[in-house]
């Protein structure tokens, strides 16, 4: 299978980090097709275009902003320094490449970044006309990012990130972003909207969370590659103005993004979190970074609204867990009741439990574990019963051991 190298190569572009050249020359040249300048520096030229945005600068349902305050974004990320880092810092990075196999055959042949500034919001997209142009788009890229303090990007750990490491490390380049905070908006997409949306890609966040729809002038992202590939073949730069418009939607879409998930962690009881799913979801996040209380009375709201049936089961065996952890019995035990209606059996045995130990009522707690036992027996699924029967029949030997010592002692 040709690697990328050979596609450039079987284009006439010659690979090597000192001598890059075009192959041709360009029949419509992107600097006279997009709106943009060529930049020199000590290593060449690249091609950059800038955008700056005035505050406020609608997108989708919100506006291009970052006011809400970033302290558990800072908490779900494990980072203190975030809730350090000043609106000026924050630097939102999208890349557009030659493939989605990563490694050192793989180009960034456009690489977005958005930062806010005193005047707006300014996004510079530096693109390479011709891959011998790479060392002065990274040259570019870094004295861009010299008052960025903190990354946001989506799936940037994964991929943008290791790919422009890689650039920086091929062309024998110390590379920049190290050790810095790094906010992946993917990882957090996915704890927030796994239940509640089909899909968590930055494209379906866009219309359905952001509000934000994109015209015709789009670029699908499957076919960026392959549009690149033609530019170089043919010199027409005229089809790329898609491309340009893709990255840019992905950085502002970042930017809305950031604000509405900040928004949520901060304000998890707010009213301006519409859907139960996502009240369940941030639920269980407050739950898995320690804050027990907080989960306790978003599981409850989310009740109180209409759930989906499983989701609803989940949601009341989390809740009374939390209960019992917290001490709350007379809490849980309504909700184990509940649940036990619905024939399940961690209801039976948490029942059981409650009536052996703390009510010491042995012959209930017996009642309660023999229902478990014919639940198990009456068509439950055999994980089930490989799950419960074993602990159940355990427990319910334990607990006629205890009756008859008692009804003994009478």
């Amino acid at each position: 299978m040709p690697t990328i190298s050979d596609r450039l190569k079987s284009l006439g572009v010659q690979i090597g980090k000192d001598n890059l050249v075009s192959s041709k020359r360009k029949k419509y040249p992107i600097e006279k097709e997009i709106q943009g300048e060529i930049a020199a520096n000590d290593h060449g030229e690249v091609f950059i275009v800038e955008t700056l945005y005035p505050h406020h600068h609608p997108h989708g349902n919100s506006k291009l902003e970052i006011k809400a305050p970033m302290e558990m974004i800072s908490t779900w990320a494990k980072d203190e320094r975030i809730t350090e880092t000043k609106l000026e810092g924050y630097a939102f990075i999208d890349t557009e490449t030659t493939g989605l196999a990563g490694g050192t055959g793989t180009y960034a042949f456009m690489i977005g970044v958005g930062r806010f500034e005193k005047e707006g919001f300014r996004l510079a997209q530096f693109f390479l006309r011709d891959p011998g142009e790479e060392m002065a788009m990274l040259d570019a890229l870094e004295k861009f990012l010299v008052p960025c303090t903190t990354l946001v990007s989506f799936n940037g750990k994964s991929f943008d990130l290791p790919l422009i490491r890689t650039r920086y490390i091929t062309n024998s380049w110390p590379a920049p972003l190290e050790d810095i905070p790094h906010i992946d908006l993917l990882h957090l997409a996915r704890r927030l909207w796994r239940e509640l949306l089909p899909s968590r890609t930055l494209g379906y966040l866009e219309e359905h969370i952001v509000g934000q729809k994109r015209t015709e002038e789009d670029t699908p992202g499957w076919m960026i590659p392959q549009m690149y590939f033609d530019y170089l073949r043919s010199g027409d730069s005229r089809p790329l103005s898609g491309i340009f418009y893709h990255n840019e939607l992905d950085i502002l879409t970042m930017v809305s993004l950031l604000e509405h998930m900040a928004k949520m962690l901060n304000d998890p009881l707010g009213d301006h979190i519409a859907h139960p799913l996502e009240k369940v979801a941030l639920a269980r996040l407050y739950e898995d970074l320690g804050y027990p209380e907080t989960a306790s009375k978003i599981f409850e709201q989310s009740l109180k609204q209409e759930l989906p049936p499983e989701s609803k089961k989940k949601t009341i065996k989390r809740l009374s867990i939390l209960y019992r952890r917290r001490g709350e019995l007379p809490e849980a035990l309504s909700l184990w009741w509940q649940a036990a209606a619905d024939r399940e059996i961690y209801a039976h045995e948490e029942l059981a439990k409650y009536y052996e130990h703390q009510a010491k009522d042995f012959e209930e707690a017996q009642k309660w574990t023999l229902a478990a036992l014919a639940i198990l027996n009456t068509g439950a699924p055999r994980y089930e019963q490989l799950q419960w029967e074993d602990p159940l029949k355990y427990r319910l030997n334990r607990l006629e051991g205890k009756i008859k010592r008692v009804q003994g002692k009478g």
